[in-house]
């Protein structure tokens, strides 16, 4: 959410922000929104005259009553008993136009840093770097669900018939593949010093409006019947809740940790034949990692944290590159984003594997996360990326590590985790 000062001050420069994110719709709101900050700023000025007036003359009628000018005192009262009804209006339309402008301020994009490509959405987004060499073998790779099947290790039609389409049963090896690339991030993220931390899984409407834009919201969360609780679409959600409302002392940050939850995910409309198996779900685990700090320090926390998942799936033997969002493709509270995806064999192409994003002060202004420094309190600017996803990252994993007789290497990284295992067969 941005400043309501920086918006008075610089309404060109919200507008052209707007235009480049080709939301050319919200451009009226901001003239209404000044408006309505004018109108707010006149109603809250008469408020608080008649709250001085209404004080002084209480005093008045203090004095009065002292003297034994009982008539007057009575007139002053009735003085009193008007200025507390036309307060009372005035104080109504306040909380009105504070809450059209929270509306509207809730809705503006967040000022997209200038190294941004402006593009209209994910198909202009550009490549920044490769890291390892792309293979495509000699031989057929089959689809994911086939090669997880030849191993006994998904079911999907007992899920469909428990939980419906998107859902799934890992089995077997395939069930302790997830599990050992869930813990193998876990101790990657906390050997590079990031706190691990296990979250709620849900969180009430608060934290979920602090953290994403209404719109996200609509398309992401279950909610919970009945309740003031939604169910997390990933971790960063509770784990930068976990800070509202808070004033942190400089010395504290950066705050950096890595997070292990399960994630649950509408995935709202249809989508691609490569999309089918367990590529998109409403229900995953997922490890991240967070990071609350300085605002001059969120450019280089930025470059750490999508590193870090370039290292991971490199240690894992598996080709990615790097692929800078566009202007068009960045959710509303993003300043800057870019996504890690993973050499797909089979398909010849890369697919996305995890997102990093640079949220600025957008999330702490509407959480309020502030800092406490040498000169004066400011709001702190929160980052988010993810470490691993299975079973999605699976597919990677699989295609790049399957032998033409149809067993899957284990990376020496990841065959700790596997109880010393080098090959699934």
């Amino acid at each position: 959410m941005l400043d309501l000062k920086f918006v008075r001050e610089n309404p060109e420069i919200v507008k052209e922000n707007i235009k480049k994110k080709f939301q050319d719709n919200k451009l009226p709101m901001v003239d209404e929104v000044i408006a309505l900050d004018v109108e707010s700023r006149e109603t809250k000025q008469k408020a608080d005259n008649l709250r001085a007036d209404r004080n002084k003359i209480s005093k008045e009628i203090g004095g009065l009553m002292a003297k034994g000018k009982k008539e007057e005192a009575e007139e002053l009262k009735l003085q009193v008993t008007k200025d507390s009804e036309m307060l009372a209006e005035l104080e109504a339309k306040e909380a009105e136009l504070e809450e059209k402008i929270k509306k509207i301020m809730m809705t503006l994009p967040n000022i997209i840093d200038p190294s941004v490509p402006i593009g209209k959405d994910d198909s202009e987004n550009v490549e920044v770097q490769k890291y390892g060499e792309p293979v495509v073998p000699d031989f057929e790779i089959p689809y994911h669900t086939e090669i997880m099947e030849k191993f006994s290790g998904l079911d999907l039609e007992s899920a469909r018939k428990v939980a419906g389409n998107g859902f799934y049963y890992l089995m077997g090896d395939i069930a302790r593949l997830h599990s050992a690339v869930i813990s193998y991030a876990r101790d990657f993220m906390i050997n590079r010093g990031f706190t691990y931390c296990v979250p709620p899984f849900m969180i009430r409407s608060e934290v979920v409006t602090g953290v994403m834009s209404f719109a996200e919201m609509d398309a992401m969360m279950y909610k919970i019947e009945g309740e003031d609780l939604y169910l997390i679409g990933t971790s960063e959600h509770s784990m930068i809740g976990k800070f509202i409302d808070t004033i942190l002392p400089e010395s504290s940050l950066p705050q950096t940790l890595t997070s292990y939850s399960p994630c649950f995910r509408k995935e709202k409309g249809a989508h691609g034949i490569e999309e089918r198996g367990v590529y998109r779900i409403h229900q995953f685990e997922k490890q991240e990692m967070i990071v609350v700090c300085k605002p001059e320090e969120s450019p280089k926390w930025f470059d750490v944290l999508w590193q870090n998942t370039v290292d991971l799936f490199r240690s894992l033997d598996i080709p990615v590159r790097t692929l800078e969002c566009c202007s068009g493709d960045l959710a509303d509270l993003k300043v800057k984003s870019v996504d890690v995806e993973a050499w797909s064999p089979r398909q010849k192409k890369y697919f996305e594997v995890g997102s990093c994003s640079n949220l600025g002060e957008a999330q702490a202004r509407r959480l309020k996360i502030r800092v406490n420094g040498e000169e004066g309190k400011y709001f702190a600017h929160t980052l988010n990326n993810t470490v691993v996803a299975p079973p999605r990252m699976l597919i990677a994993f699989l295609e790049n590590n399957l032998n033409e007789d149809g067993s899957v290497n284990i990376p020496v990284a990841l065959q700790p985790y596997m109880g010393g295992m080098t090959v699934i067969k």
